[in-house]
């Protein structure tokens, strides 16, 4: 399965983490998880991970915030910089891919 555009968007539709990659890439997590687990899936089953910046000179801020999510699966990770999310408050995006039974 895989879980894809997400964005550092909270429960009240605002963005998440105003100017903050580690915050946003939480929130972004956040969201993936949960996709995962409505489809019967969870964070042990994902296999691949995409963090999308836009500026990937902050790549070590999303890397802290993946670490820490899977500090015991090791899924592979890309880190990729693009020029803009559809709102310019975004600073990054996640995508996932998950393998389970």
């Amino acid at each position: 399965m895989a879980v894809a555009g997400t964005a550092p968007i909270g429960d009240d539709d605002s963005t998440v983490g105003l100017g903050d990659v580690y915050a946003q890439t939480v929130r972004c997590l956040d969201i993936a998880e949960r996709a995962l687990e409505e489809a019967g899936a969870s964070m042990e089953d994902v296999v691949r991970t995409r963090i999308m910046l836009t500026d990937v000179t902050r790549w070590k801020e999303a890397a802290r915030a993946h670490g820490e999510r899977f500090a015991s699966a090791r899924p592979a990770c890309t880190f990729v910089e693009v020029s803009r999310f559809i709102d310019p408050a975004w600073l990054v995006e996640v995508e996932m891919d998950a393998v389970s039974d």
